[in-house]
């Protein structure tokens, strides 16, 4: 049932109608920015970052204010050079190319190392970059970092400058189960991938920060799962991004076959959620409104990278089940329009 103080101006609608002559005019029309966002990822790791960061920019409803490439694990077989975050933001500087708005977004290197402790921030091009985007007070739009890989930057940023703590959202990409909300799959992997990359930046961040957090843990994010078939059929086809995105995963197949590891006929897109609670909010009363999450008291992070139970931590949102079918079909439409 719609909200009645929006019937006034739905019915404007009607009387009014918009008329366009084509799809690129109508989303100039009738869709504009809402929020800001950063995204921060791993690109040469795992080439879910890629297909998340392609949605991301198709997504006319979010202002991209920057794009960081960040590290991965030292000992990460993605990349094993000392140069991950400058790999990472070559990585997506390509793909924006592919995409023809290479130079619409910058597209900064973070840090290529893990902080040394829990307070002590690295200094980097991508922290400046955060800081000053939260800073800002000409402009109300919400600001969101999307973290599809380590806390490195974010964490950086706010032992940096606590002030900023309260003037952003971040959605993370990371963490293990909740032993009260999922059990790990088979052969997980401990600590969780994601944390693994900064264990002190998640400390950081859940243990002394105020930030407001939106955490998607390892029981969310796999269900992000792609199958072949619609790689073949939904991404391939859309012209070079598609060509180009299904070509990263398919040499990646390729090379894990190699190690005889068998991926069956699925992929897990993980960072894609990103995109889905942020430029997918609802119309009105905007929100993640088709995805499911609890409020839990932010727990301690000890140095195993576990959780340890915290009765005064802030709450925070843990995203339990996602939407996944509006988050795939969205991507495969914005793909096809823009091809």
């Amino acid at each position: 049932m719609t909200n009645s103080k929006f019937l006034p101006f739905l019915l404007l609608l009607f009387v009014f109608p918009i008329v366009s002559k084509g799809q690129s005019t109508t989303t100039s029309k009738l869709i504009s920015p809402r929020i800001r966002v950063i995204m921060d990822n791993d690109f040469s790791g795992d080439p879910d970052g890629l297909f998340a960061l392609t949605h991301l920019v198709l997504s006319p409803s979010v202002e991209v204010r920057g794009i960081i490439g960040s590290h991965l694990n030292a000992n990460d077989g993605f990349d094993r050079s000392k140069t991950q975050a400058e790999n990472a933001a070559k990585k997506a500087a390509d793909l924006l190319a592919v995409l023809k708005i290479k130079d619409q977004f910058p597209v900064i290197a973070g840090s290529n190392t893990a902080m040394v402790n829990d307070s002590t921030p690295v200094k980097s091009k991508a922290v400046d970059l955060i800081i000053k985007e939260a800073s800002r007070t000409d402009t109300n739009l919400p600001l969101y970092i999307l973290c599809g890989a380590g806390l490195t930057e974010i964490a950086s940023a706010v032992l940096t400058e606590p002030k900023i703590a309260d003037k952003l959202t971040l959605v993370w990409i990371g963490g293990p189960e909740y032993t009260d909300l999922a059990l790990p799959p088979p052969n997980y992997s401990s600590p969780e991938y994601n944390l693994n990359i900064d264990i002190n930046a998640v400390r950081a961040v859940f243990n002394h920060s105020q930030l407001k957090l939106w955490q998607i843990p390892r029981d969310g994010y796999r269900q992000a799962i792609l199958p072949y078939s619609e790689l073949q059929l939904k991404i391939k086809p859309q012209g070079e991004t598609g060509k180009y995105l299904a070509g990263v995963l398919e040499t990646l197949m390729g090379r894990l076959q190699q190690y005889h590891l068998n991926l069956g006929e699925t992929y897990i897109l993980g960072d894609s959620p990103l995109v889905l609670l942020t430029a997918l909010q609802s119309s009105f009363e905007a929100d993640p409104s088709s995805s499911e999450y609890v409020l839990k008291p932010c727990p301690l992070i000890n140095a195993q990278g576990g959780y340890d139970y915290n009765a005064h931590g802030r709450n925070i949102r843990v995203y339990r089940r996602l939407d996944i079918n509006l988050m795939f079909n969205d991507f495969f439409a914005k793909l096809e329009l823009n091809k």
